[in-house]
């Protein structure tokens, strides 16, 4: 811890100047945890990285603000946002304080805490060591951890076993993350049972109106999407688009960066080419001429999944590691992506094992997997929900916060 603590001392300037110049002055003061406490102290603190992972957590965070106060923390202000939208009763969100012990001592002074969630894999040493200090329960839930982050904290074993003794339960996301935590030093008093959050997302109908003016322009047969995209994949799907449209020119794609504020430089791109395309925060009711739609909006995925009965999965044409399969498997999609999947390993070679998706590298084999007739797209949504679908996955989270209540009220 002190050699983290060293290095993070030297890097603050760094990092607090960054702030200042990318977050307002009210969101500066919550990432310092500065400000009056709340009306309500000892609230249940649930931190999430940002959208994704607190999409994943939404099942979990409905049944525990049932039981408890909710304090829930992200990295940045659209996670804020998606919260805000779920209008869920008893449950304040903010900003995460920094991994600083002053901002710490303030923040936990200020919220008091009953205990720390965190989701997947935001292992903060100094914020997990302020917790059990404190004698909070440290619990992780859909913890993952891939290969070539293991060999990051393997370089520090002294650190890694330092961080991981204070963790009470670690749910892992799958086995190889479970083993690696292990062999980090995870005790095995605190494993718990291996559960992805992904699995308890349902699939639920965007509402009728989300719909209007969407689907005439993207019929479902017709319509691919591809989903969080990265740097460089861009360039490779839309080839693979464009040779897929002269052997089926009515053919749909939204594209859906990871990041929107990628947006801008994906409309130059999309400008070189021939393609007809409209972005989302701009054209609300896409024209019927549109090939491709920008979807540059953040919270929209379920629409996009539902509209596509082919979804490209982004970040694995590029060192990303993958993004889940698990959503767009729940709305039946037939899953097309590349070979970079460290992140949901487990689940693609189970994929790929069976014959459930399709590995396309370069814009001749998208191309392919895009024209796939419609009884092969719904072989291969059908056999990705036989395999990824899990009919236990709402038991097996029942069961999981039974053990998160269990040392909430040992405390």
């Amino acid at each position: 811890m002190f050699f983290y603590r060293i290095v993070l001392f030297l890097l603050a300037p760094v990092l607090l100047i960054r702030t200042r110049i990318s977050d307002s002055r009210a969101e500066r003061r919550e990432r310092l945890a500065i400000g009056r406490p709340p009306a309500s102290k000892g609230a249940l603190w649930i931190h999430a990285a940002s959208n994704g992972e607190l999409a994943s957590a939404q099942s979990l965070i409905e049944a525990l603000q049932n039981r408890h106060p909710l304090l829930i923390t992200c990295n940045n202000p659209s996670g804020k946002d998606l919260v805000a939208r779920w209008n869920l009763p008893r449950v304040t969100c903010c900003l995460a304080p920094l991994d600083f012990r002053f901002v710490l001592r303030r923040f936990f002074n200020r919220h008091d805490p009953a205990a720390l969630v965190i989701i997947e894999n935001e292992i903060w040493p100094n914020r997990i060591a302020a917790a059990a200090d404190r004698g909070m329960p440290v619990i992780v839930l859909s913890a993952r951890l891939s290969a070539p982050s293991a060999r990051n904290w393997g370089r520090f074993p002294r650190l890694a076993r330092a961080v991981l003794s204070r963790i009470s339960l670690l749910s892992a996301q799958d086995q190889a993350s479970a083993d690696r935590f292990r062999d980090l030093g995870l005790p095995m008093k605190s494993h718990g049972p291996v559960l992805n959050l992904k699995k308890t997302i349902p699939a639920v109908k965007p509402e009728a109106k989300a719909l209007e003016g969407l689907t005439p322009v993207f019929p479902r047969e017709k319509t691919i999407l591809a989903a969080s995209t990265h740097p460089g994949e861009d360039e490779l799907i839309l080839g693979g688009f464009a040779l897929a449209l002269r052997h089926e020119p009515d053919l749909r794609l939204i594209l859906a960066p990871r990041h929107p504020d990628r947006a801008p430089a994906i409309a130059r791109l999309l400008s070189e080419t021939n393609l007809h395309f409209e972005t989302r925060s701009n054209v609300a009711t896409p024209s019927a001429e549109t090939q491709v739609y920008l979807a540059d909006t953040l919270g929209e995925m379920p629409l996009w999944y539902f509209l596509a009965s082919t979804v490209f999965v982004g970040g694995s044409l590029v060192p990303k590691g993958g993004h889940t399969p698990f959503e767009p498997a729940a709305f039946g999609c037939a899953l097309v992506h590349g070979a970079h999947l460290d992140n949901f390993r487990d689940a693609y070679d189970q994929l790929m094992q069976n014959d459930a998706s399709v590995l396309a590298e370069t814009p001749n084999q998208i191309a392919s997997a895009f024209t796939l007739s419609a009884e092969d797209r719904a072989a291969l949504g059908s056999a990705a929900q036989v395999v990824l679908g899990d009919l236990d996955a709402k038991s097996e989270l029942e069961a999981l916060i039974l053990r998160v209540e269990e040392l909430i009220h040992r405390k």
